[in-house]
């Protein structure tokens, strides 16, 4: 067993030497490097002894905390980074600012209930869904995004591979399911009736945010079982919110101003 030696009276250099072993035998990465700045920041602010042990826990409390929400948001496998700061509220006016940032809080999640963001391409809906996912997961939620036909193929191949209810099971674990683009695409039934499956072991317990261009009337032509769109639908609506992002794309919008932009002389 490898030990340090405990003396008084270490010179500078023996003390940074026996930090930095200290520090990699105990897995404190982030006092390790903040050691040296958080120590001269002590001696010129004169903190008492108590006072410099608590700055350098914070650091390592800090650091730990962002690389588990780092964990968490690589875990959730989103497609690229959205954030809700960086959303133009201003070009959604469908979207409530007040309500987004409601949602931020991720009570909803906390109660186990459903979100659906429905609208036209272009509107925001996968950037919203993206942002309130990544909120989740800095929050300590464990958050997957996966688009619709991506899912119902999975579960597909899990059944014939008799793996079915192991995969529904770890869809279920997770406290937010994000299923992107539902609705682009008309499901069979197998497949329709498998990915009910997915909702309905989640139902009240755990949140399902969907992001889908066709209206709930419209969904039909996805579930092409009257009976079975309706069961869908009342998974996915019950107790929850319902945001509609509109019919006006912003991307095409902003796209169109940039182009109407005089070009500036040289």
């Amino acid at each position: 067993m490898t030990t340090l030696p405990r003396q008084r009276g270490l010179t500078e250099q023996a003390a940074d030497a026996a930090i930095d072993t200290a520090c990699r035998m105990l897995r404190l990465p982030s006092i390790r490097k903040e050691f040296p700045d958080i120590a001269e920041r002590a001696l010129k602010e004169q903190m008492s002894y108590k006072g410099f042990l608590a700055e350098l826990m914070m650091a390592e409390c800090d650091d730990r905390a962002r690389r588990r929400s780092e964990r968490r948001i690589k875990a959730a496998n989103f497609p690229r980074e959205k954030s809700l700061r960086a959303f133009d509220f201003d070009a959604n006016p469908n979207i409530d600012a007040a309500t987004v940032h409601t949602l931020a809080s991720c009570e909803w999640i906390k109660q186990g209930q459903p979100l659906c963001l429905i609208g036209d391409s272009g509107t925001g809906k996968s950037h919203m869904l993206i942002a309130l996912g990544t909120e989740a997961a800095m929050k300590g939620y464990r958050v997957r995004y996966t688009l619709a036909t991506k899912l119902v193929n999975e579960l597909v191949e899990a059944a014939d591979e008799k793996q079915l209810n192991k995969t529904i099971a770890r869809y279920g674990r997770v406290d937010l399911l994000c299923i992107d683009e539902l609705g682009y695409m008309e499901l069979d039934r197998h497949g329709a009736e498998l990915l009910f499956q997915v909702l309905t072991e989640r139902e009240e317990k755990n949140s399902v945010a969907i992001a889908s261009n066709e209206s709930f009337g419209g969904w039909t032509k996805t579930f092409t079982d009257p009976r079975l769109c309706a069961a869908i639908v009342d998974r996915l609506t019950f107790n929850g919110t319902i945001i509609e992002t509109g019919t006006d794309s912003y991307r095409l919008a902003s796209t169109r101003a940039r182009a109407e932009e005089p070009t500036k002389a040289g």
